[in-house]
């Protein structure tokens, strides 16, 4: 796939160009080849050139476009999943550019206000170009759930402009959207209080031994070091008298039900991505992330926000108890192991998804375009 950092391709934007719109910097040169689109695992050859496949879209996006100019996406929301660093953002934001569609947060993480160079939030620039919704709109103290997202994931589609653009790397949100989730009544607050100080008086492992006792099925799928899903699990088993495994058998109405979908997933080649990763850690740090992390000092470990990447390695090299190289290589490698359970899990619930090959970015809108032209 020879596409360089310098002849990367923007097909939609190309199109437009030459019907008198900006291109902004964005060439498209010669006959440079584009990356099939092929099932998780299967790493086959490339076989198409976008000198045809340019050809291709630029029709569609001509039969396609609006008064507004921007090429009309003929599906109401488009999912773009993937593991961290893999360049989703990015592809959301230049599908957005294409369509005048909004990006909507699909991570657990990068909805925490107080960590946006931490969780790789997009830019103030970036959010100036295309709309962004539910990125930094809580609190690192508030207990955000998969249900709450599913909430927020409902008004920020009422109000998306063009196609909705869901884009992140958290499963069970996107399982929210496209399968639905189980309707678990709300934990009263003195359960709640009451596990979360059990869990203090004994620890996670002591608490997930509890847990097994009451709810082996759940317990078993759970890591005994987790304490933020061990915490749920016991307490959703206080307050209801079920096991959180049957609540969550009893599927709810997809955010998504009924609407034209098309679902992505971009795949980077390990050794890639594991590049990718030391790569951006090193840049959040220059960029703030030890100031970030520094601000977040004493955050309650069974809170969700404290699960945010690379928080606990710079907590350890402000209090003197790793070095710098230590503390990066570190974070890095808990990173890469994040990466590989997102993956995991993706091969195991999207493979039925369209699987793109994000190792030359200039290839991936043109192939989304393609698919959903």
């Amino acid at each position: 796939m020879a596409v360089s950092g310098r002849e990367q391709v923007d097909v939609a934007t190309a199109c437009i160009a030459r019907q008198g719109k900006e291109r902004r910097g964005i060439s498209l040169e010669g006959q440079v080849e584009s990356p099939p689109v092929r099932q998780p695992g299967n790493r086959s050859k490339p076989g198409q050139s976008i000198g045809r496949t340019s050809r291709v879209v630029c029709d569609n996006i001509e039969d396609m476009r609006e008064s507004s100019g921007h090429a009309r996406a003929p599906v109401s929301a488009v999912l773009i999943a993937g593991a961290t660093a893999s360049g989703k953002s990015r592809a959301a934001l230049e599908l957005a550019r294409a369509t005048g569609g909004t990006v909507i947060n699909t991570d657990s993480m990068q909805v925490y206000r107080e960590a946006p160079v931490l969780t790789a939030q997009p830019s103030d620039e970036d959010r100036t170009r295309v709309p962004h919704l539910l990125y930094g709109h809580v609190g690192v103290r508030e207990l955000y759930s998969v249900g709450r997202f599913r909430s927020d994931a409902q008004e920020a589609l009422a109000g998306a402009k063009g196609p909705a653009i869901f884009t992140g790397g958290t499963g069970l949100y996107f399982a929210a959207l496209t399968d639905g989730l189980a309707d678990i009544p709300p934990v009263p607050a003195p359960v709640r209080e009451a596990a979360r100080a059990r869990l203090k008086e004994i620890g996670v492992a002591a608490l997930h031994g509890e847990l097994a006792v009451r709810d082996p099925r759940t317990a078993a799928e759970l890591r005994p070091s987790d304490p933020q899903r061990v915490l749920r699990a016991y307490e959703v088993f206080e307050a209801t008298g079920r096991p959180l495994g049957e609540w969550q058998a009893e599927k709810g109405k997809p955010v998504l039900a009924g609407l034209k979908v098309a679902k992505f997933v971009l795949d980077l080649p390990r050794p890639k991505l594991r590049e990718r990763i030391d790569v951006r850690f090193r840049a959040m740090l220059d960029a703030g992330a030890m100031e970030e992390a520094t601000a977040l000092k004493g955050l309650d470990p069974a809170l969700p926000a404290a699960k945010i990447l690379g928080l606990r390695q710079l907590w350890a090299l402000q209090a003197g108890e790793m070095g710098r190289d230590d503390a990066i290589r570190d974070a890095v490698t808990a990173t890469r192991q994040f990466a590989k359970r997102q993956m995991t899990w993706f091969r195991h619930r999207m493979a039925d998804w369209i699987w793109l090959d994000s190792q030359e970015f200039g290839n991936i809108l043109p192939n989304m375009l393609e698919h959903l032209s």
